[in-house]
């Protein structure tokens, strides 16, 4: 059994990747022998619209054709028997470098055929874990849901099962006073670490154990 973990935030050590950690940490302790991949130390692009993955009797059918640093990653999950995605969200969505992946993680799969099928041979779990500055309410009044729900659906189609986590209220820096952030109040940002963020790690936590078990 093998989980993997992108980490699609420029940051190794802060929300998102903490809470993949504690997803394999979850997978671990299942037995299950897990990577963590930060999308930032990579040199790569998003598709680039050549179209060799969805040529016919071509040599790249179904996979994606362009050699850059994601390559190897591609192949290692297409092994994979669970992989566990995060990241922060910019400008009401994914970050660019994590966007990028999924495009050329996904389309090569998806065929323009009747249903959309999936090309990928068999059915994994896959998760999303998202942090957010702002409050659950937030998320809904200004309309991340419908731009995450349609990334998950794709993940659905792609792979055959798809969950998400989201972290609300996230503490973004160490120390507010040395920036300007008069939209947040420190105190309260302090408190939903201390009280609810450990609790997203345990969520984070059982993700890991559940894709663990086959």
């Amino acid at each position: 059994m093998k989980v993997i973990a992108i980490n699609g935030s420029p940051r190794k050590d802060h929300n998102t990747a903490a809470l993949l950690k504690k997803a394999l940490e979850g997978a671990q302790a299942n037995g299950a022998e897990t990577e963590l991949i930060h999308l930032y130390d990579l040199d790569y692009k998003g598709c680039t619209s050549c179209f060799a993955c969805k040529r016919k009797d071509g040599p790249s059918y179904g996979t994606c054709a362009w050699k850059d640093d994601l390559s190897p990653i591609l192949l290692k999950i297409k092994e994979a028997d669970a992989i566990i995605l995060g990241s922060p969200i910019y400008l009401c969505d994914i970050t660019g470098q994590m966007h990028a992946f999924l495009e050329r993680l996904m389309f090569p799969y998806i065929t323009y055929t009747e249903g959309y099928k999936s090309l990928f041979e068999r059915k994994i779990k896959t998760g999303f874990i998202y942090t957010m500055n702002v409050t659950a309410g937030q998320m809904d009044e200004r309309g991340f849901r419908s731009t995450l729900d349609g990334i998950e659906s794709y993940l659905q189609r792609t792979f055959g099962y798809s969950e998400s986590l989201y972290s609300h209220d996230t503490y973004q820096f160490d120390n507010y006073d040395k920036y300007v952030v008069t939209v947040f109040n420190e105190q309260h940002k302090a408190m939903v670490r201390e009280e609810q963020f450990p609790k997203d790690c345990h969520m984070a936590y059982d993700m890991g154990q559940r894709f663990a078990i086959q």
